[in-house]
Order: structure tokens, then sequence, then C-alpha cells
């Protein structure tokens, strides 16, 4: 099985399917005001890096970098379910911390949501600590916030 990790077009009509199929799955687990996933058109944001990686050449799982002030906030981490277990989501954290690493950030910070255990497992394996609210997030009973020092 080949993986691959590139830098994708968010309108791109496959990786725009993987982004409304992971959208649909945060609206159907949490109440709008805690739903914090980028839009396709801001994932095409001139500070934004938008991923994709692909079996065999079909998307299968994309992620995303924007670039903050003094830190690198990891966005739109998702994985088709039948892709699951085949470790992408492995390969697509790898390529974004290597990224946020060359362009010489020295701490990666995301937000995630409760419930989501493999995805809170795969971050704590990658060196991730809770913190808190960053940015323009506010505390939010569904919200996980984590960071990492490069």
């Amino acid at each position: 099985m080949t993986i691959s990790v590139e830098t994708t077009n968010p309108k791109q009509p496959e990786a725009r399917a993987l982004l409304q199929q992971s959208h649909a799955l945060m609206q159907s687990l949490y109440p709008e005001e805690s739903c914090h996933y980028f839009s396709v058109d801001a994932l095409c944001g001139d500070e934004v890096t938008f991923v994709t990686a692909k079996i065999e050449g079909k998307i299968m799982g994309c992620g995303a970098i924007a670039r903050r002030d003094d830190y690198i906030e990891i966005k739109s981490m998702f994985v088709d379910p039948t892709a699951r277990g085949q470790k992408l989501a492995q390969h697509i954290l790898d390529h974004l911390i290597t990224l946020s690493r060359t362009e010489g950030f020295s701490s990666v910070k995301l937000e995630t949501g409760d419930g989501l255990d493999a995805a809170h497992a795969l971050y704590y394996k990658y060196g991730f600590a809770d913190c808190g609210p960053f940015g323009d997030y506010k505390l939010d009973p569904h919200s996980i916030f984590m960071e990492k020092t490069l």
C-alpha cells in the first residue's frame, strides 16, 4: 500500500468531499457554536497550507496548518472512516509537524472536540499536552486544547 501526503487545493473535488464529510460529522456531534472548523475558502488563505493523504492515489485524509504570529495551529485533521486504522493520521501529522519545524515555528497548537478519543490518543502519543484556550478560542465544554513544543 502506497501512502503519500502532499499539498492540495481544498477546492479540488475529492478534497472538498472529504471536508464536507468532516464538517457533517462535527455538526452531528457538537452544537454550532462548538464547531470550529475552517471553511473550504478559509483553507485557501495565504496563511494556510492544506494537505491530503492518499492511498494508491485516492484522497482518504486531510489536515492543515494555519500560521499564527508565534505558533502553528493544526486544523482540519480528518480521515475517511473507510481508511481508518491505516496510519493516515500519523502520516498527515508527521508532515504537518515537519513543515512547521522547517518554517521555524517552535510550537504547534490545536483545538479538538471532546469524545474524539482516537484523535486525543494520537496527539498525546506525539507529545501534545493539554493547555488552555488560545487565539480567539473561548472556554467551551466541548473543546479540548493542546500544544506541543517543537
